[in-house]
């Protein structure tokens, strides 16, 4: 990438809106968790499901959504597994062709995804 790539990136990163948050934990086989930001620390509940979103978890670097594909297609070629949640995070997921909308379920209309490859 020369020096023009580099700031146009750069400038990129700073106009655009960090809307999710992406952390990749390392273990025998990468887990790649992405959510929306403004889900960190909420708590989901519909019938006999659960979907609580822990800063444990779920906090990550803030990411805008052109990353967030990059690195979802980056470590589908890792063999990873992706815990995704949220409408920004899952249409992310969607673009980047690791998930289709067959793969997502709603609790309480919070959309999120598993993908074990």
């Amino acid at each position: 990438m020369n020096a023009g790539e580099w700031s146009r990136k750069i400038l990129l990163q700073r106009t655009s809106n960090f809307t999710m948050l992406v952390r990749i934990v390392k273990t025998y086989r990468d887990v790649v968790v992405v959510c929306d930001t403004d889900l960190l620390g909420k708590k989901f509940e519909e019938g006999n499901f659960q979907l609580d979103i822990k800063e444990s978890f779920y906090k990550g670097k803030e990411t805008d959504e052109s990353e967030v594909i990059e690195i979802l297609q980056d470590m589908v070629r890792e063999d990873a597994t992706f815990n995704i949640v949220g409408k920004e995070s899952t249409n992310a997921a969607i673009k980047s062709g690791i998930i289709s909308e067959d793969n997502i379920q709603t609790i309480q209309n919070i959309p999120f995804a598993i993908k074990l490859l």
